[in-house]
């Protein structure tokens, strides 16, 4: 690979790609994270998700007119001609098959959510090892400052509840458009080990109760409130630490330090069963929510 990578661009359908190449390709960006330029993309866009159906179009001719990036009929073209590869399709049900075409050994970091199920979730990273891709995939928060410095205490923490909007849309799956955000940060202080969900359903506030095999208890509360923000509260047996999300500097540029990183040395900075836990938890959520709050264990069908 040359010194400055290559990168392809799969879904054109969210405020992110934007972010991301504004990042990337500004040098006077006071965020600006050097080595990987987009070099071509996809638009994509899912006729099943209306934020995707609305958008694509429009970031599309906005990404093209900006940066005069090539356009790509195809997923496979553009993987024959770029280093490493975003896929950044807002709709997780998207992923399974858009990845299947993706995955040729180069490093692919999928924007969250990973998958929409956790069968997806597992189909995914089977191909990945299959095809020795290197990926990684994670929500920004997961790096945000006033949350990332509390990954220190993993391993001492006791119980985690993890806070922030969790808005639910008519026609994408449950917790996964905006839960996802609550689940990463409870997972970074957490660690692997949830083995079942039960969820008290408000009309404007979620608690997801996630119960760990060692023990320890994991809580995700999802609001509806305007204004709410993501934050956690770790429980150690120090005392309790409190973790608000800033916003500056942006969440996704410390995201893309990480994932030039990833790209650069092809060695993800999050295992992979980590992530399939957490599409797990959030899988198991949805449908203990539907099934009014029963306790429903990881990997259930």
């Amino acid at each position: 690979m040359s010194a400055i990578l290559k990168a392809g661009m799969v879904g054109l359908d969210t405020s992110h790609c934007q972010a991301f190449l504004n990042v990337l390709h500004d040098p006077a960006n006071p965020f600006h994270v050097p080595g990987v330029r987009v070099a071509g993309v996809y638009p994509g866009g899912s006729q099943q998700f209306s934020l995707s159906r609305e958008r694509v179009g429009k970031f599309s001719a906005e990404i093209e007119e900006r940066y005069q990036l090539p356009v790509y009929a195809s997923i496979p073209e553009l993987v024959k001609d770029v280093d490493v590869l975003f896929l950044s399709s807002v709709d997780g049900r998207q992923h399974p098959e858009q990845f299947a075409q993706m995955a040729a050994g180069k490093p692919v970091f999928i924007d969250k959510p990973f998958a929409v199920s956790a069968a997806d979730a597992a189909a995914m990273l089977a191909l990945a090892e299959a095809s020795g891709t290197p990926l990684m995939s994670c929500s920004a928060l997961r790096y945000a400052a006033g949350i990332s410095e509390l990954a220190a205490l993993r391993g001492e923490i006791l119980a985690c509840e993890a806070h922030g909007p969790t808005p639910l849309l008519a026609d994408y799956p449950g917790y996964f458009w905006y839960g996802i955000h609550a689940a990463e940060m409870l997972f970074l202080l957490m660690g692997r080990g949830c083995q079942s969900v039960r969820v008290l359903a408000g009309e404007q506030l979620d608690v997801i109760q996630g119960a760990w095999r060692d023990g320890r208890s994991g809580l995700v509360l999802g609001s509806r409130y305007e204004g709410y923000e993501f934050g956690c509260l770790a429980h150690t047996k120090a005392g309790a630490r409190l973790g608000i999300a800033q916003s500056t500097p942006p969440y996704y540029a410390f995201l893309l330090k990480e994932v030039v990183r990833f790209f650069q040395s092809g060695q993800p900075p999050i295992d992979p069963r980590e992530t399939l836990e957490i599409i797990a938890f959030l899988d198991a959520a949805n449908r203990s929510r539907d099934a009014g709050g029963i306790e429903v264990r990881l990997g259930e069908q």
